[in-house]
């Protein structure tokens, strides 16, 4: 649902609508932007130290912020750091009528979004994502939360922003591998959504790759309105917002099984998305040039971490614990045919570890072709 200021786009939830603008130069206005959410009793800003060197100078703030900084990575995705976080926001006198502002990748928004949520019993919350996955992703979820050990993102809460502020010139202070990463969640809404933005990244992908200001800012716009229109159609992930979660079931138990330590998350998503492919050609009948497709363009963002030497039952008991599991049954999102998903709660186990088994190899072969799974 657009907003009717441009380069806006407005997202329902039941606390409230909230808008995710996207504009170059945006964090240079934003204390204008936050004058429209209201008066607040102080500003908080919660950032790693990492980002805080690539674009803290780019973001201007209302007098009197105060910056709080921790160290992000998936590995400190954890109740330990939400607690030190809520201890800084106590010592600095942070109350209910606080303001937070999240500075960082999806990592950050995560586990500030879970601090806004729970400090006080909830308190404002700002996204300002300087990741592709952030941007196109994770801080438009209104869904926050951290790691434990048995996987990934089982303790959260949804929590919507009051706003998210996007700005793609930021995205040029990413490392190739980070960026690369990032893409994966690009090209799945193309999967899952809009068969001409798929189109559209292979015909440019070596300019996005190449950070082309204009494509790049295009496919991030697009990436935006998508996720809005789905998550502003199922909030809490009760249906069609499921779809959003395709390849990353996989994803999630590369990730927990290499103790969040190997892989960026688009990385393990991009790899994801190339299992979730085969397997829907194994299971629904996805045709095997669209799968071709899928697996090709998806090499193009690569290289990728070699695939964890685990056995294919270890990856899948990391599966059973994903949180979207329902009654001990591992629940995929599959794609039938370009620009559409839905999700599977009756794929045999022993197809899936096929895929598992035989997947890697698949995965690369220079040629991209794959034949039918066999045991």
């Amino acid at each position: 649902m657009k907003s009717s200021e441009p380069n806006a786009v407005r997202v329902r939830a039941a606390a409230g609508d909230y808008l995710v603008v996207c504009q170059r130069g945006i964090l240079g206005t934003a204390p204008r932007e936050l004058a429209g959410l209201g008066r607040f009793s102080g500003v908080h800003v919660v950032s790693s130290r990492r980002v805080w060197r690539a674009v803290g100078n780019k973001l201007c703030l209302p007098r009197g912020a105060r910056v709080h900084l921790f160290a992000d990575g998936e590995s400190r995705k954890t109740l330990g750091t939400v607690e030190a976080i809520a201890r800084k926001l106590a010592r600095s006198g942070a109350d209910r009528k606080s303001l937070l502002i999240a500075v960082g990748g999806g990592v950050v928004g995560d586990v500030v979004g879970f601090v806004a949520a729970s400090y006080l019993r909830g308190v404002a919350l700002v996204q300002v994502p300087t990741t592709v996955v952030a941007q196109v992703d994770s801080a438009i979820r209104g869904k926050t939360g951290v790691n434990l050990p048995e996987g990934k993102n089982l303790v959260g809460a949804f929590y919507p922003p009051r706003l998210v502020l996007a700005d793609p010139d930021v995205l040029s202070s990413l490392a190739p591998r980070e960026f690369r990463g990032g893409l994966a969640e690009v090209i799945k809404y193309g999967v899952i959504r809009d068969r001409k933005l798929f189109a559209f990244l292979e015909q440019k992908i070596e300019r996005i790759l190449a950070r082309d200001r204009q494509v790049l800012e295009r496919v991030i716009r697009r990436s935006i309105a998508i996720k809005a229109e789905v998550v502003s159609g199922d909030e809490r992930e009760s249906g069609l917002r499921e779809i959003l979660n395709y390849g990353h079931t996989f994803a999630h138990a590369l990730e927990s099984v290499t103790r969040y330590r190997r892989f960026e998350h688009g990385e393990a998503v991009a790899l994801g998305m190339m299992c979730a492919a085969l397997l829907g050609h194994e299971t629904v009948g996805t045709p095997a040039d669209e799968v071709a497709r899928i697996i090709s363009l998806v090499r193009k963002i690569g290289p990728f971490p070699r695939w964890p030497e685990v056995p294919p039952e270890e990856l899948y008991a990391a599966m059973r614990a994903d949180k979207k599991s329902r009654f001990g049954q591992v629940r995929f999102v599959l794609s039938r045919r370009l620009g559409s998903a839905k999700t599977y709660d009756d794929i045999a186990e022993r197809t899936a570890l096929c895929v598992l088994r035989f997947g890697p190899h698949v995965l690369l072969r220079p040629s991209g072709a794959f034949g039918k799974c066999h045991e």
